[in-house]
């Protein structure tokens, strides 16, 4: 009898352990919590990611209402700080983590593997998150939203705007994933249009100014991805090619205000919507962040800067709308 009872005390208590272990592998928030606690890391301020991060509040905001509490972190272009930030809400243990561009996101993915994360204005989850068998899913924590841009269409604006080909100088920063990434896709299809491509990189902000004087003097007209580092130097890179008359097609909006004359672009604040409506099905227990797949943007609009366009006698086809 004695021995029973020990053996059934023993069961008991191990499926007690199987129940804690499974529980705390669960990726699923506690959907019935009086309030959820939402960590935002935001790589650096900028107007695309503000506009992000203010799409998810507004969604999250939305159908949660005073049900959430928003901490909003800004790591100032660290990434350092963006891994300090999300260890941080790892060990408060928030309900749910958005990181906002490449480098918060990989530093929220180190950080956790548990509470979920929904990532947004990352180009390439696969290369960032080191996944090799890339399928839509990531099928761990880890889902969001791809501000990646179609970049035939980035190529076939060059194609439009140069018919007579010529070489193209790729502008961006080697440290970002995503940058070297969109250089390479790119690089296929123009190749394909007839034109030559050469990669002009930089580290850092310390050396735009030198990278791209040597670009302007060597191409046609120069291309620079969605970069970070590039959108926080737009006035110094414009500030070599306006002298100089080279044009820059840019690989988003706000870097083609900044110094370019065309783009393809998207809705930041749309896609930080989407992501933060993810956000609020993964909250409520609706979906799971390791079966949700990948979200895109819906809609792609060219752009181009007229003031720009006139001083370097660029004719625009249709299709094309201004930048106001």
């Amino acid at each position: 009898m004695k021995r029973s009872a020990l053996r059934t005390v023993s069961v008991i208590l191990s499926l007690l352990l199987m129940c804690a272990l499974i529980s705390s592998c669960d990726n699923t928030p506690d959907a019935g919590k009086d309030v959820y606690t939402v960590g935002i890391c935001q790589f650096i301020e900028h107007e695309a990611l503000d506009k992000a991060t203010e799409g998810f509040r507004a969604a999250v905001t939305k159908e949660l209402g005073d049900t959430v509490k928003i901490v909003y972190q800004n790591a100032a272009g660290e990434k350092m700080n963006a891994q300090s930030i999300c260890s941080s809400f790892a060990s408060d243990s928030v309900d749910l983590i958005f990181a906002n561009s490449t480098n918060a996101l990989a530093a929220a993915a180190e950080a956790t593997s548990v509470i979920p994360v929904v990532g947004c204005s990352v180009t390439d989850f696969a290369s960032t998150l080191g996944l090799t068998d890339f399928t839509g899913k990531t099928g761990f924590n880890v889902t969001g939203y791809s501000d990646i841009l179609p970049l035939e269409k980035q190529a076939e604006v060059i194609k439009e705007l140069f018919p007579e080909k010529g070489k193209v100088g790729i502008l961006y920063c080697s440290s970002e994933i995503n940058s070297r990434y969109q250089a390479d896709e790119i690089t296929k299809h123009l190749v394909s249009f007839g034109f030559t491509c050469e990669n002009y990189t930089f580290v850092d902000t310390t050396d735009v100014t030198l990278v791209t004087e040597k670009a302007s003097r060597e191409c046609d007209v120069i291309y620079t991805p969605t970069d970070n580092t590039v959108a926080s130097n737009t006035s110094a890179i414009n500030n070599i090619l306006e002298p100089a008359k080279i044009p820059l097609v840019a690989g988003n909006i706000d870097v083609a205000v900044g110094c370019g004359i065309a783009t393809v672009g998207i809705d930041y604040y749309d896609l930080g919507f989407k992501a933060g409506e993810m956000a609020v099905s993964i909250l409520k227990g609706e979906i799971r962040p390791e079966d949700t797949e990948i979200g895109y943007a819906d809609e792609y609009f060219k752009k181009y800067v007229p003031e720009r366009a006139d001083a370097l006698g660029i004719m625009i086809p249709e299709g094309y709308s201004a930048i106001e």
